[in-house]
């Protein structure tokens, strides 16, 4: 969206240019302190992941509420986070490649910025860009306790790896990352799931204690599985991300997060009584994980969605919904959707109260 057509501070949602990503700020605040607090009774460190929000802005409210640092994916995403004043950063990725382990290097000198790895060719590359510029980049051994995506197998592959990492100079071994994963199940099932997975941790950790090395960090959890994952004592840190907006892939598995952010859309088409067409397609509105759904007015369900255009289908009781109306739709994905947009449109009581960029945005390199 062009800069002239931001709405200044003062604006109403209905007088905002759609589409637009809104954030209610009291819910998106209430979530952060939420989190937050039940961390710190559970003597547990927050370092929330920043793949959801993409922006300093979010992460400073984080820090502000008491999180020890900020995750993220990317080097660019750990670039924008810097930049944006913040200085205790994991990077809970694998980075590979000369020139974007010279980037994360260069940060160490701005930043405290610890990365996740799990292959001893790339350990030796991150040393030799620490050594060339004169600094210690702080390591996490990546375990695959679940999931079967990154991370070496608990035991003798990730001994031997943080045994490579901590004789090494340019770099500080700091411990083990180990990420159960969305997990989608009833309570008892859930709990078993992260129990097992937090078990092979557990794992991990001895066997690396066994060889003399300091294991001081333990990260692991996502909003998904976070009350299970805190009262596990050897994880010392958690990383949740959705929590701070929450989105429809949530709406029916907890309810212990409020939904803070929508897509404001507007009907620019009424074919049919029990049709009307939104401005809003794939462009605008992630949906791999399936359609939006409708948050107001009630009586309409999103059926289709193209490049440009979303396809209501109305009830009797929405069937009086006019062409320039507003249409409130819930992504089921919200960081794939914000990686759409430029900014967000922050309000208090249906008022804009702060217009914010997207930072990292794109920045997937």
């Amino acid at each position: 969206m062009p800069v002239n057509f931001l709405p200044a501070p003062g604006t109403a949602i209905e007088e905002f240019e759609t589409p637009a990503l809104v954030v209610d700020l009291d819910v998106a605040e209430m979530n952060l302190r939420k989190m937050q607090s039940f961390a710190d009774k559970h003597g547990m460190g927050l370092r929330p992941h920043s793949k959801t929000h993409k922006s300093p802005y979010w992460a400073h409210k984080q820090l502000d509420a008491g999180a020890i640092g900020i995750t993220c994916s990317k080097v660019g995403e750990a670039e924008v986070l810097v930049d944006g004043g913040v200085r205790e950063v994991l990077i809970a990725n694998e980075i590979v490649g000369t020139k974007k382990i010279a980037r994360l290097a260069a940060l160490e000198r701005r930043a405290n910025v610890v990365v996740a790895v799990d292959n001893a060719d790339n350990v030796r590359e991150l040393s030799e860009a620490a050594e060339a510029i004169g600094v210690k980049i702080g390591v996490l051994v990546d375990v695959n306790v679940r999931i079967a995506r990154c991370g070496v197998e608990p035991g003798e592959p990730a001994t031997t790896l943080a045994k490579v990492v901590d004789g090494l100079t340019g770099l500080r071994f700091d411990g083990l990352m180990g990420y159960e994963g969305h997990v989608t199940a009833g309570e008892e099932e859930k709990r078993q799931i992260v129990a097992e997975a937090m078990d092979k941790f557990k794992y991990a950790k001895d066997e690396v204690e066994s060889a003399g090395l300091q294991v001081q960090v333990m990260s692991a959890g996502g909003t998904s599985t976070y009350m299970e994952t805190a009262k596990i004592d050897h994880v010392t840190e958690i990383q949740c991300g959705s929590y701070i907006f929450m989105d429809g892939k949530y709406l029916d598995e907890m309810s212990d997060f409020d939904l803070a952010l929508t897509v404001v859309s507007t009907v620019i088409s009424r074919p049919t009584p029990e049709r009307a067409i939104l401005d809003i397609g794939r462009k605008s509105m992630n949906a791999e994980t399936g359609l939006p759904r409708v948050v107001s007015p009630t009586g309409a369900t999103l059926v289709g969605l193209n490049e440009e255009h979303g396809i209501l289908e109305l009830e009797d009781e929405a069937q009086g919904l006019r062409i320039g109306e507003q249409v409130r739709l819930l992504p089921m994905t919200a960081a794939t959707t914000i990686n759409i947009h430029d900014f967000y449109f922050c309000v208090r009581n249906g008022i804009l109260e702060d217009v914010v960029p997207v930072a990292a945005r794109g920045r997937f390199w």
